[in-house]
């Protein structure tokens, strides 16, 4: 009965343990390319030396903005793993997370039309080692992907003057 309940215990801090990693894969497609994005813009920054993976999701919203128009917001950790940085492999047998390197803590908005990613506006990507992270750059981000949303600059048929 004790090793019943001790087997219980372990199982039960596997499954706990396990469910702190999201899988990229079960994002939806749009905001996997705000991970991409941001995995992009990581890569071709020459003071980063490392390779990272999509660890979990923090946040993430989405407006509707009609004829397919999205705006996703995504806040997201990203962590280091043990492969070089030139490394484009993801998987987690492959690469697997290293614990001796801060996450990145990164918050991302776009807007996207289908599976694409529209360059007007232009794509807001924010990355940071997490103990870096202050309440003020927060702000910051919340702020300009407000705009981002609200300022998304298309005409609408009703502000079309025929006269």
């Amino acid at each position: 009965m004790a090793a019943g309940l001790v087997f219980l215990l372990c199982a039960a801090a596997v499954i706990c343990c396990v469910g702190a990693q999201e899988s990229y894969d079960d994002l939806p497609r749009h905001h996997q390319l705000g991970v991409d994005l941001a995995l992009q813009k990581l890569r071709s920054e020459a003071r980063v030396r490392h390779h990272f993976r999509f660890l979990r999701t923090l946040s993430k919203s989405e407006i509707e903005g009609g004829f397919g128009a999205r705006f996703p917001y995504h806040h997201f950790y990203l962590k280091p793993t043990t492969c070089p940085k030139e490394t484009t492999a993801s998987d987690p047998q492959t690469c697997p997370f290293r614990n001796d390197r801060p996450l990145i803590d990164c918050a991302v908005c776009y807007k996207t039309v289908g599976d694409q990613i529209e360059s007007n506006p232009k794509p807001y990507v924010h990355c940071i080692q997490k103990p870096r992270l202050t309440e003020d750059m927060n702000t910051i981000r919340a702020d300009h992907c407000k705009k981002m949303r609200y300022n998304s600059g298309a005409p609408t048929l009703l502000a079309v003057s025929t006269g």
